[in-house]
């Protein structure tokens, strides 16, 4: 009996604008009664605390010419009736692992691209099964979830996520090898995968303004202007991927940096917001199963000044207490005692938790430190955050816990780059 090698099926999973869709189904479920994706809505911190930036915006947004990444103040100009919620990090971290969580119901091979995209792979799926596949699960995740995405199909993980981008929301789209010149090359070249702004421009300057132009272009001449980069992209207007398919992206450090609603002036202020930060830090580290041996401190001024060090430990640790001892120790070296405005710290060097050689440098206290946070740790995910605090947070003013779960948690496509 003959054999048919079916190949490899990759599909690019991307959420609908996922801050405020992820928002909007977790109001529906609290009992909230609004829609923010039926009113001009954004996704965006609080210009008091200077975080004044539109992280995401609805559709109805969008027809006011809103753009990502604009200060709040400038979004609010354009439509003085704006919603503005804040972020919430933990939901939409859950809500994606939740995502994930599904989507392995159908491949056990899910590769994490960033937190609201994902790759999934099949090598059982026929060509001609795959977009019925995909419109399968698309409604699926509208149906289970309260929200849309977008999936793009292929057979590599470039043209999947090309697929994903061509229309939107609550679309599937392929593009196989044979459907590269009528689907890929068609568009403008800014819209080829690592073709930014700065890049744009030059390209255009050559006569190159779709990606069909920069596939036909000569290499030499992009090779020889752009280097690497330039063969790079050059390879990707032709839907050449051959990057590997990674079930989980390796977390390479772990962090939180948060600015501040005031210039801090004073040692032991900075120390108290140093913790704060650690505390989230290590519970996240601890959360990843994982431990550090490396952490480091980053401080920017009210001048935008920034200095950063940082410190190889002893031994590989995922204690709250000496990750905040040498955090402390770095910081009073590091610190000319300019007003901060931001505070940062990440443990790196990083390695899976279990059994490990002991620490001769580890004093007792330590040991008990550790034992004692796992303990907080399922208290607060019990209870809350804040249902176990450090008593120097009482009557502060200050967040026992600093940071949340930015994007740089999910590594991306690594292997592509």
């Amino acid at each position: 009996m003959e054999v048919v090698f079916l190949g490899q099926i990759v599909m690019h999973i991307d959420v609908n604008s996922a801050f405020l869709s992820w928002t909007a189904a977790y109001e529906k479920q609290k009992g909230i009664d609004r829609d923010i994706l039926s009113v001009p809505s954004v996704i965006g911190g609080s210009e008091e605390n200077r975080h004044g930036i539109v992280l995401a915006k609805s559709v109805p947004a969008k027809k006011f010419k809103i753009q990502t990444g604009e200060s709040l103040f400038e979004a609010r100009n354009k439509c003085p009736n704006l919603l503005v919620i804040p972020p919430d990090y933990k939901v939409y971290v859950k809500a994606s692992k939740a995502l994930r969580e599904f989507l392995k119901s159908y491949t056990p091979e899910v590769e994490v691209f960033s937190i609201d995209e994902c790759f999934l792979r099949f090598t059982d799926v026929a060509r001609e099964e795959a977009l019925e596949l995909a419109f399968e699960i698309k409604n699926k995740v509208r149906e289970k979830f309260g929200y849309t995405v977008n999936i793009g199909v292929s057979e590599n993980k470039l043209l999947a996520k090309q697929a994903g981008d061509l229309e939107k929301p609550d679309k599937c789209h392929t593009i196989f090898p044979d459907e590269i010149k009528d689907k890929l090359w068609v568009l403008p070249v800014e819209d080829l995968f690592m073709v930014g702004r700065r890049t744009r421009p030059k390209l255009n300057r050559w006569g190159i303004y779709t990606i069909g132009e920069l596939a036909n272009a000569d290499y030499k001449f992009i090779s020889s202007m752009l280097k690497s980069y330039g063969r790079l992209i050059y390879n990707y207007a032709w839907g050449r991927d051959d990057s590997l398919f990674k079930e989980k992206a390796p977390i390479k450090s772990v962090g939180n940096s948060s600015t501040l609603k005031f210039n801090v002036k004073d040692r032991e202020t900075a120390h108290v917001i140093l913790l704060s930060l650690t505390e989230m830090t290590a519970w996240r580290l601890r959360e990843a199963n994982m431990v550090c041996r490396v952490v480091s401190v980053a401080i920017k001024d009210s001048s935008f000044g920034y200095a950063a060090r940082q410190r190889k430990l002893m031994g590989f640790t995922d204690c709250t207490r000496d990750i905040y001892l040498n955090l402390v120790s770095i910081f009073d070296g590091l610190w000319d005692g300019s007003p901060i405005r931001q505070l940062g710290v990440s443990v790196s060097d990083l390695e899976v938790s279990g059994i490990r050689q002991m620490n001769i440098f580890q004093d007792e206290l330590s040991i008990k430190n550790e034992i004692l946070d796992k303990a907080v740790d399922k208290i607060r995910e019990r209870f809350g955050d804040e249902s176990v605090i450090r008593g120097v947070f009482a009557n502060s003013g200050l967040k026992p816990l600093l940071g949340g779960y930015p994007e740089d948690d999910y590594p991306g496509m690594a292997s592509i780059l």
